[in-house]
């Protein structure tokens, strides 16, 4: 429920109550004792999904901006009479003015904005090269990114130019603060005794999970920037989801900056491509839910503005999404096929040995191929392991009837290495 207090400005009060009469909602009203610009205040309760309808009709009576009206979210209310309202109010989205009015104290002072965007990307940062997903969701929790992306859509959707562009240049300036602070602190680290002398940074697991974008990140992005989206609408849950936006941004942006600190654009560049593309999808799916939820201009006659903006934003939103998404789909395709490849090594490679015979048993298949080796057409590295008893001897051209099989059934080239472990059994 909802508490509303309005100042009636003077020669507006009958109206105003006739209004309220007219909505069948309870209300108090005392005179207005101060400097007399206002002749009395009014207090009614209503639900949430109907302090937008009352407030619009209070305005056609004469209630405007320079007058003061106050939604205040209440804790409990008892009463039988409010039953009625509920039922007649029973959507479950917040005002319009509730929206501006949050989407506003979202976005904080770039003081507190930017000071929590490099505290998050520092535990980010380590989070990463300690291979911690728990410090990385550490990190997020302070992340500040919804506020900006949640935002800048409200203020497309209800003409608030001022709050959308502050929102969008928060998110792009933040973000690349974001990427220059991981850079810092990855060439810190790096000449540091904190980290072993000749790391490779793409050997670590939540680093390569961050340089291999694909289609399901995209997912993550668009379910992040709604589900934002609906916890505002419906004022619930934001922080959570406020951990999902900064997942979906702040660990590929640190990713970026330590793939520049070690010199490695195969790092740095598709780790940026992540952040554009979830940037862009959050953006996207929380302006598609504002507007589909209903919220438009108080002023009918800025709708069509806002429409335009609105229609505008999404059809360039879209259209880098789609550039991006190439890049996407090749990241996916190659990814499956190497997986089907090294599918393909296990299987034949086991086969094979296991036809051998004679002491000699398969252990393991590895791979060593990536999607830049696979797209320039390189040669894949294969070791295999394999065992044999005391009185077993491995046959000289292991390797290259391995080589041979594996050329003819995955039509890649393929350089394999061999291995041989004598294995003993007791009796």
């Amino acid at each position: 429920m909802r508490l509303v207090q309005v100042l009636i400005p003077n020669g507006s009060r009958e109206s105003v109550l006739a209004v309220l009469d007219g909505e069948e909602i309870d209300y108090a009203v005392w005179e207005e004792t101060g400097r007399g610009d206002f002749e009395a205040l009014v207090s009614f309760p209503v639900p949430p999904s109907g302090v937008e309808p009352i407030l619009e009709r209070l305005y056609e009576s004469g209630i405007r901006d320079d007058a003061y009206t106050i939604v205040m979210a209440t804790e409990t209310v008892v009463s039988s009479r409010i039953d009625a309202l509920k039922q007649r109010y029973s959507d479950v989205r917040i005002s319009r003015e509730e929206l501006l009015a949050r989407a506003d104290d979202l976005a904080p002072r770039n003081s507190t904005f930017f000071a929590f965007i490099l505290l998050s990307t520092v535990i980010a940062a380590a989070g990463l090269l300690l291979d911690s997903a728990a410090t990385i969701i550490g990190a997020m929790v302070i992340a500040p990114l919804m506020g900006p992306a949640i935002s800048a859509s409200v203020g497309t959707v209800l003409d608030e130019r001022q709050l959308a562009r502050r929102g969008v240049l928060l998110q792009v300036t933040g973000l690349l603060a974001a990427i220059a602070v991981g850079a810092v602190v990855g060439w810190l680290l790096k000449e540091s005794v904190l980290l072993p002398p000749g790391l490779d940074i793409r050997e670590i697991g939540q680093v390569a999970e961050r340089i291999s974008p694909n289609f399901l990140s995209l997912f993550l992005a668009l379910g992040s920037g709604l589900a934002g989206a609906i916890s505002l609408i419906r004022n619930t849950g934001s922080t959570l989801v406020g951990v999902a936006i900064a997942v979906a941004l702040i660990p590929p942006a640190a990713t970026s900056g330590l793939g520049i600190a070690w010199g490695l654009p195969l790092v740095a560049i598709p780790a940026a491509v992540l952040v554009l593309v979830n940037l862009l999808a959050i953006n996207l799916s929380a302006l598609v839910m504002f507007w589909l939820s209903g919220y438009r201009p108080l002023d009918t006659a800025q709708t069509g503005t806002a429409r335009r903006s609105v229609i505008s934003r999404v059809g360039t939103i879209a259209v880098g999404i789609a550039a991006l998404s190439i890049v996407l789909a090749v990241v996916t395709l190659v990814s499956f096929q190497i997986g089907v490849f090294e599918q393909q090594v296990a299987t034949e490679t086991e086969l094979l040995v296991d036809g051998v015979g004679g002491g000699i048993e398969y252990i393991s298949a590895s791979t060593d191929y990536d999607g830049v080796s696979m797209l320039l057409d390189e040669p894949a590295t294969v070791e295999v392991l394999v065992g044999r008893s005391n009185s077993a001897t491995a046959p000289p051209d292991l390797a290259t009837r391995i080589d041979d099989r594996l050329t003819a059934a995955t039509g890649r080239d393929v350089v394999v290495r061999v291995g041989v472990l004598e294995a003993q059994q007791s009796s």
